[in-house]
């Protein structure tokens, strides 16, 4: 296998997950992504000895018969301490994001799963890149010790149902896709339990302070790392990393919205409870010149940069302006999409373009021709989120192919409403300066 040198516990991690923990890598100093002729093929000059090497030097008695690293055999109780103590032995191992973690204690693990009727040993698939078994208690451990109440344990199981079953599953994520991006997984939760587990669809709903926002996003993203084997600088490679990863989690605003809610787009009913997943790499804020529909939609298509795959999300206010004036979602997709145009050289180079060796290169007229930079409207959502104001977010990047899998239906316990009434009234108070 060849890699870039900074890619090569990555390369290792890669083939062991597929079962082939003896491949010889050798690591190449061309930098990543270079266009430079003279660099490339320095770096390949000072590897060709390598290359030749390992294809031709004959294997050892280790590489002949590798052998897979064993794991530890699993204990229940595996550490006793105190709460400071059990947080550095956790940090030491790698099992946390890097802030403080409740202790997942047999107690706290029983109460978190009785948001669930399946068992604890369930299975519910294996998630890259170790393929870690995904069972129904290795997932309510992970949301005990992101601090998760047992009420969001349903949407925690359906988002990692997600993960194993969705197109995009963690090509956004991890390096078997767009390996050095820093892709955040974004989840948005419809129906009736955004109201029953109090999940901020209003100010700030991408700010700290709702416990539901930020626990389910965190617990995804310990799942991720804890189950899947995600870890940074090892299986994921994003060059600048993201702060999305440590949670991106809204509600959509279904009362307050002129239009249809994003999981009856996708087939479901109105009183269903869905969560979707898309991979943004970039959030930005902007704001329209006025609050007619064409400096709101023009505000949109100016602030769209280079990329594929887009989540709009506009508040309440904003969306009423817009549907007052005959914008329906699809509309505004379409708007989008007709008015978003680069120069067709812009577009060489773009995740999926069909350029290869040997190909004619386009005329100077061919190049400056104007295009969709977006090529089908199902690319781009449209969500009703926020709190007042003119602000509107583009999401940039990260949906999955029109028609596959992106969202999974939410199933609640027998004793649902009684655990509900249980955690409900859980809400901030704030005193009045």
């Amino acid at each position: 296998m060849l890699a870039n040198f900074g890619f090569a516990n990555d390369a290792e991690s890669a083939s062991r997950g597929k079962g082939m923990p003896g491949i010889r890598v050798v690591a190449t100093k061309v930098p990543c992504e270079s266009t430079v002729i003279e660099d490339i093929e320095a770096g390949i000059e000072e590897a060709w000895n390598d290359i030749v090497n390992a294809l031709t030097k004959p294997l050892t008695a280790e590489e002949q018969n590798p052998k897979a690293n064993q794991p530890e055999t699993p204990t229940r109780i595996i550490f006793k301490g105190t709460l400071a103590e059990v947080n550095q032995f956790y940090y030491r191992r790698g099992w946390t994001d890097g802030l403080p973690i409740i202790p997942p204690t047999e107690a706290a693990v029983a109460e978190m799963l009785k948001g669930t009727d399946l068992p604890p040993d369930h299975l519910l698939g294996k998630l890259q890149s170790r393929l870690g078994k995904a069972t129904i208690e290795k997932i309510a451990i992970n949301a005990v010790m992101a601090g998760a109440l047992p009420t969001y344990l349903p949407v925690i199981i359906a988002g990692t149902i997600n993960l194993l079953e969705s197109e995009q599953g963690f090509n956004g994520y991890t390096t078997y896709g767009f390996s050095t991006g820093s892709w955040a997984p974004f989840w948005v939760i419809n129906g009736p339990i955004r109201n029953q587990i109090n999940v901020n669809n209003g100010s700030g709903a991408f700010s700290p302070g709702n416990i539901a926002n930020a626990t389910i996003g965190r617990a995804m993203g310990l799942i991720v790392k804890n189950i899947g084997g995600v870890r940074k600088g090892v299986e994921d490679m994003g060059v600048m990393g993201n702060p999305m990863k440590y949670t991106m989690v809204i509600a959509e605003n279904e009362e307050e919205s002129p239009w249809e809610p994003l999981h009856t787009e996708f087939g479901y009913k109105k009183e269903d409870s869905t969560i979707s997943v898309s991979f943004p790499q970039s959030y930005l804020q902007h704001y329209p010149p006025g609050s007619d529909a064409a400096s709101i939609l023009n505000s949109i298509v100016d602030n769209i940069p280079r990329s594929m795959r887009y989540t709009v999300i506009v508040n309440a206010a904003t969306a009423k302006n817009l549907a007052r004036e005959g914008y329906t979602k699809e509309k505004i997709k379409q708007y989008v999409v007709e008015n978003k145009l680069v120069p067709a050289a812009q577009l060489l180079g773009q995740i999926g373009a069909q350029v290869k060796p040997g190909d004619k290169k386009p005329s100077p007229e061919e190049a400056a021709k104007m295009v969709p930079l977006i090529r089908d409207p199902r690319f781009v959502r449209v969500i009703v989120g926020g709190g007042p104001g003119a602000f509107c977010v583009n999401l940039i990047g990260g949906g999955a192919t029109p028609g596959k899998k992106e969202i999974q239906k939410i199933e609640l316990p027998k004793d649902w409403d009684n655990l509900v009434k249980k955690y409900k009234n859980l809400v901030p108070v704030y005193a009045k300066y």
